[in-house]
C-alpha cells in the first residue's frame, strides 16, 4: 500500500464533492463541497486542496450506467478529470463510481438526516465513497486502483 494523502473527487454538474485519505491510506473523510463553474474557479479550488493537503494523487469517480456504459455524465467526468491533471500537477485517475450517490444519501438518511436538504453533504459523501473503495481495492490488490488520464503535458 503507497502512504501519503489522496483525494476523492465526486464530480456533478452543480457541485463536486472531495474528500482525502489519511496519510496511510486507510481511510477517506469528507472535506468540501465545491461549486461547479464553467470559468475553471471549480478545478483552481481543488488545485488548491491538493497543495493544502499535499495530496500525491487524485481520484474522481467515473459514472458509468449499471450496465456499465458510458453516460453523458461520463464524458462529463473524463473531461474535467484530464482538465484537473493538467492543472494539479499530480496523477490522477478514474474509478468505477456506480450507485455511490445513492449509497450517500441511503447512509444520511439512515443517520437521521435529510438528504434534499443535504445535498451538498450527500457529494462529499459520495466523494468519500469512492476515495474509500478505491483505497480498499488497493490495499486488496497492491495495485493502484482504477485507470490514469493521460494529459498531453509534456508530450
Amino acid at each position: 500500500m503507497r502512504s501519503g494523502v489522496r483525494l476523492g473527487i465526486d464530480v456533478g454538474k452543480v457541485r463536486i464533492g472531495v474528500s482525502r485519505s489519511d496519510l496511510h491510506g486507510m481511510l477517506a473523510t469528507p472535506v468540501e463541497t465545491v461549486a461547479r463553474s464553467e470559468d475553471a474557479a471549480d478545478r483552481r479550488r481543488i488545485t488548491e486542496i491538493v497543495r493544502e493537503l499535499g495530496a500525491f494523487e487524485v481520484i474522481v469517480g467515473l459514472p458509468l450506467a449499471l450496465s456499465g456504459a458510458q453516460t453523458a455524465s461520463t464524458a462529463d467526468a473524463i473531461g474535467f478529470a484530464e482538465a484537473l491533471a493538467a492543472e494539479a500537477g499530480v496523477p490522477v485517475r478514474l474509478i468505477d463510481e456506480r450507485l455511490t450517490t445513492v449509497s450517500a444519501a441511503s447512509a444520511l438518511r439512515a443517520s437521521g438526516r435529510n438528504a434534499k436538504k443535504a445535498r451538498p453533504v450527500v457529494d462529499q459523501v459520495a466523494a468519500t465513497i469512492i476515495l474509500q473503495h478505491a483505497l480498499d481495492a488497493e490495499r486488496a490488490t497492491g495495485r493502484p486502483p482504477g485507470d490514469p488520464v493521460e494529459t498531453s503535458i509534456g508530450q
